[in-house]
This record gives structure tokens, C-alpha cells and sequence, in this order.
């Protein structure tokens, strides 16, 4: 494989590198092992938060908030990916790494999903920024109080999440609140047509017909406790994510098709216009999100938006040889680096 350094700008090698073991070099390995393996998750003992929204649906977002912490002190929203909560096994690792070096966090289920469930009449999608605006709003004033400091705050996302968030930090700079001091996207689809005729390719045909299951299971556990959200009208059961989105996802938001979806929604365009510190990490070998849709002729980086890519590591993998992190989760540690400032392992005493 060719460095992926020759095809993006700016572009530079991830932190300390990444180094996976010589049995998880794969990258369907990487992308489907470690979200299989069983993992003990820290107990959940977060206070749940709404946030209401213009449309009347509404948001649960759980916050945590470590010993000592003050207002003016950092702050990291977490947001999942398809079809997840925030109980996914990455926000609940983040949360507890984070909360343990003093950093409050909260995690938002974005429509229709976790404790959200029964919230909302209407679905979250890969361009739903104008949700995740609300819950930064919300989220400077619960940590400012009555009259204290702006917090120092990290956004975070993740796949789909990623997206969003790239597309909330672009679309409208100014309505991005200072209190936002950096941001992190991992494994963004900032293409969202590259990424979905990536997913419905021949090799990929497992991954779209799995994703596209979970949704469709998603769906009936929605209706039962929210008869009112919306259905589509008719027509055949997808098998694939584009029909899919052709079927449910464009018309309850008010697109004419997938395409047109899509079209919207893809990050890749409001990247030029990012004002916030944001670091994307991706991999090169991502089955899911190609790296040819981060390359310079295609994107417009500026000086605000780094690009970090590793050459292996697969779709929100990122699991590294051991001894070299206080754990083998690298995509972890690199995340509390850049929203604590310090750094992991080796480095910390140098």
C-alpha cells in the first residue's frame, strides 16, 4: 500500500504511529474483532439531561461529571454512531478515561436511539446538525451556571456522528460557540456516496446487508413505543442501506430521494469552511469509508482541520500492539490526548 501521505494535505502521520498486532493487520479484522470482543464496561452513573428540540421531539443526553470539577474546567460531548447509544463500548471507554483525568462528559442519543427512544417522532441522520447544535447550546449553559466561565470543550464523533459533526462545524462557523476549542472526527464518511457504493460494493455486501438489518430492527423497536414517528408509505423491504435511504431515511427528513440525501448532507463541502481546531482520524485501509474521499484535489483543508491517517486500522478499530498504551485501545489514548493536552504512555514523562 501506498503511503497515505502522498494523497491528502495536510496531511500528517498520527500521533506515535500505529502499530497493530501481526494477527490484526486486516482490516476487516480490525474492523469487526474488537466490536465483538466482550469488554466489562464501567457501570453507567451519569444524570440524564433533555434537550427539547424546535420540532418538539427531544433528546437525552447523560451527563458525568468527575470529582472536583469546576465551571471553566474541560467538557467533552460524545456523539455515537448508526444505529448505536451512548452505551456503545467506545463512549463508555472515553467516559471513563476521561472522566478520570477530570474531564466532564456527555453523551447524547441522537433521535429515536437509547434512552432517546421515545422521544422523538422523527429520525437522527448523517445530517442531522442542527440537533447537535442544540445539544452544545444546552450543554454551555448547564456547565456555565448562573454566571460562570465558558467551559473548554471538545467535540467528539464517530462514523456517522463524524459527519455531523464536521457538517455543524462547517455550515455555520458563527453559530459554533467559542466555548468549542477543538474537535475530533473518527472514521467520518465525509462522502456520503462514496461511502455508501464503497459499502454496497462485492467485497462490502456482508457489511450493507448487516447494517441495513440493524436498522430495519431499530425501526420496529422505535414503532413500538412511538406509534406516531414516522413510517413510509408502502413499498418493498430494503435490503441494502441505498434503498434503505431511498425508502425511510429521505422522506421523513424531507429529501426527494437518496441522492439528494446524500447530496446534502455529505461534510466533504463544509470542511473549507471550518474555523474550530479539528483533527480527523481515519485509516487508509477503512473497508467502510474510503481514504480516496479525503484526498487534496477532492477536499479543501484549511489551516484549522488536521488530517490523520493511519495505514492500518480499518473502520473504528485502532487496536495497537500492547506495552505501547496503558492499554491495546490507541484510538482512546490519542483522544484523551487531544482533549486533555497531555500526553499518554512513553511520552508522559518526556
Amino acid at each position: 500500500m501506498s503511503d497515505p501521505d502522498d494523497d491528502r494535505s495536510p496531511a500528517e502521520k498520527a500521533p506515535r504511529g500505529f502499530d497493530p498486532p501481526w494477527w490484526l493487520r486486516n482490516p476487516h479484522a480490525q474492523t469487526i474483532l474488537p466490536a465483538k470482543w466482550p469488554q466489562k464496561l464501567a457501570d453507567h452513573a451519569a444524570v440524564e439531561r433533555r434537550v427539547v428540540l424546535p420540532d418538539g421531539d427531544a433528546l437525552a443526553v447523560h451527563d458525568d461529571i468527575p470529582p472536583g470539577w469546576a465551571p471553566g474546567g474541560k467538557v467533552a460531548i460524545l456523539s455515537h454512531g448508526l444505529a448505536d447509544h451512548h452505551r456503545t463500548p467506545l463512549l463508555v471507554r472515553l467516559t471513563e478515561k476521561l472522566t478520570a483525568r477530570g474531564v466532564r462528559v456527555l453523551r447524547w442519543d441522537m433521535r429515536g436511539c437509547g434512552a432517546g427512544m421515545a422521544l422523538a417522532r422523527r429520525p437522527y441522520h448523517a445530517g442531522c446538525s442542527d440537533d447537535l447544535a442544540r445539544v452544545v447550546e444546552e450543554t454551555v449553559a448547564w456547565c456555565r451556571g448562573e454566571a460562570g466561565p465558558d467551559p473548554d470543550l471538545t467535540l467528539f464523533g464517530v462514523s456517522l456522528s463524524g459527519n455531523v459533526l464536521l457538517k455543524y462545524l462547517g455550515e455555520d462557523p458563527a453559530r459554533v460557540p467559542e466555548a468549542v476549542r477543538r474537535a475530533i472526527a473518527v472514521n467520518p464518511p465525509i462522502d456520503l456516496v462514496a461511502g455508501v457504493e464503497s459499502i454496497a460494493s462485492r467485497v462490502n455486501r456482508v457489511y450493507d446487508r448487516h447494517f441495513t438489518g440493524i436498522l430495519l430492527k431499530h425501526l420496529e423497536r422505535w414503532w413500538e413505543v412511538r406509534p406516531d414517528a414516522f413510517r413510509p408509505a408502502g413499498g418493498n423491504r430494503p435490503r441494502t442501506l441505498r434503498e434503505f435511504d431511498d425508502w425511510f431515511t429521505a422522506p421523513a427528513i424531507g429529501c426527494r430521494d437518496a441522492l439528494d440525501y446524500y447530496t446534502r448532507s455529505s461534510a466533504a463541502q463544509f470542511i473549507p469552511a471550518i474555523r474550530t481546531p479539528t483533527t480527523i482520524i481515519t485509516s487508509a485501509d477503512d473497508p467502510l469509508v474510503p481514504f480516496a474521499m479525503f484526498a487534496a484535489d477532492r477536499v479543501a483543508y484549511p489551516d484549522t482541520v488536521r488530517l490523520v491517517a493511519t495505514e492500518r486500522g480499518g473502520h473504528v478499530g485502532f487496536v495497537g500492539r500492547k506495552g505501547i498504551d496503558p492499554d491495546t485501545r490507541w484510538l482512546d489514548w490519542r483522544v484523551v490526548e487531544i482533549v486533555t493536552g497531555e500526553p499518554v504512555g512513553p511520552d508522559a514523562d518526556a
